[in-house]
């Protein structure tokens, strides 16, 4: 598994990157773990229904070919790319996103901050908020796109849209636990429990 700290990244250039990087990996091809944050911009997902999108406050969108409904990236928010050969590890895509939901679990324990998972719902939530979402894509049993935890961001571009297609789910996140959290330092912390899971 190779791990890389990516800064900044416009989501269209990190997004082709992505499909490259999987269409022209090999069967010997290293795993890899992209993190990073986004320009501000709305994302729909290929199931993805533009009555979710209520306002979009000037604020780009892009279609996207990953899993799930409309969703907001922004800076302050840490996105997880997972770029994993399933079928070489074994791995249905249920059980990938268990273990996802897992590694977030961990994150936010260690902050003290009390979550949990939803059936049918995938993401985290503290209760009734949810402060991280998953959506992947698969092909030739390859994973790519991944997941968004809100740590230090604006959140009102949320207000713009239906979260993940649920009309007013509330969003929050870490800061509001943890006021003085950093964002590199809940990537290392993501970085090393995403590593125990999938060792």
């Amino acid at each position: 598994m190779k791990i890389h700290h990516l800064g900044t990244q416009d989501y269209d250039d990190i997004w082709l990157k992505m499909k490259d990087f999987t269409i022209h990996r090999e069967s010997d091809t290293y795993d890899e773990l992209w993190l990073l944050e986004h320009s501000p911009v709305y994302t729909q997902g290929q199931a993805g229904k533009p009555e979710h999108i209520l306002n979009n406050n000037s604020i780009k969108i892009v279609q996207s070919d990953r899993g799930g409904q409309v969703t907001y990236h922004g800076p302050g928010q840490l996105v997880a790319y997972v770029l994993m050969d399933i079928r070489r590890r074994n791995l249905g895509i249920r059980t990938l996103v268990s273990q996802l939901e897992q590694v977030l679990l961990s994150v936010l324990a260690h902050y003290e901050i009390v979550a949990s998972i939803r059936c049918g719902a995938p993401g985290v939530y503290v209760g009734e908020k949810k402060i991280a979402s998953i959506g992947l894509r698969v092909k030739n049993g390859c994973t790519y796109h991944g997941i968004a935890l809100n740590v230090d961001m604006d959140l009102s571009p949320f207000l713009g849209i239906n979260p993940c297609g649920f009309a007013k789910m509330e969003m929050t996140q870490m800061s509001h636990f943890q006021p003085n959290i950093k964002l590199e330092e809940v990537s290392q912390h993501f970085s090393r429990d995403f590593l125990n899971q999938f060792k």
